[in-house]
């Protein structure tokens, strides 16, 4: 995490009463940072997901519910902080037309989010010498906005 989300999340729970959580995370979204936080912003997106290889291969926890993340810009500007509040993980051909939608991209069809995420997927994964599958496994991740720098 870097010193301007680190002042963000401290300046964030400063004087309130419930106890700070040990640890948060800081991240972009993978395709458009910019555009997808302000998507989240604007409360069109609650929910994302990423290949479960993704973790695998950084050696990385996957989220969990009451997990906390900041929002960061493509230049690692702080924006917002959302709270996780479901995880599933799903083979990509098996994620319901709802959850496409709460991801709140595109034109909101279902056809529009598949188009996407089957690019983005088959660049990530060519890159760490993986090949994308329609049965991947997708780490589903549901989150509410709990605020907004």
């Amino acid at each position: 995490m870097n010193v301007k989300a680190e002042l963000y999340w401290n300046e964030f729970w400063q004087g309130k009463d419930e106890g700070k959580p040990k640890s948060v995370s800081a991240w972009q979204f993978g395709a458009d940072p910019d555009h997808l936080a302000q998507l989240v912003i604007e409360g069109k997106k609650t929910a994302t997901c990423s290949g479960y290889v993704f973790y695998e291969e950084e050696n990385e926890p996957l989220p969990s519910v009451g997990d906390y993340s900041i929002i960061l810009s493509s230049g690692d500007v702080p924006l917002a902080i959302i709270q996780t509040v479901k995880v599933d993980i799903s083979p990509m051909n098996e994620v319901s037309e709802e959850f496409a939608m709460a991801e709140g991209e595109g034109d909101g069809t279902y056809t529009y989010w598949w188009d996407a995420h089957e690019k983005w997927f088959k660049e990530a994964l060519d890159k760490i010498g993986h090949t994308f599958k329609e049965d991947m496994l997708l780490v589903c991740e549901r989150f509410e906005l709990i605020h907004v720098k």
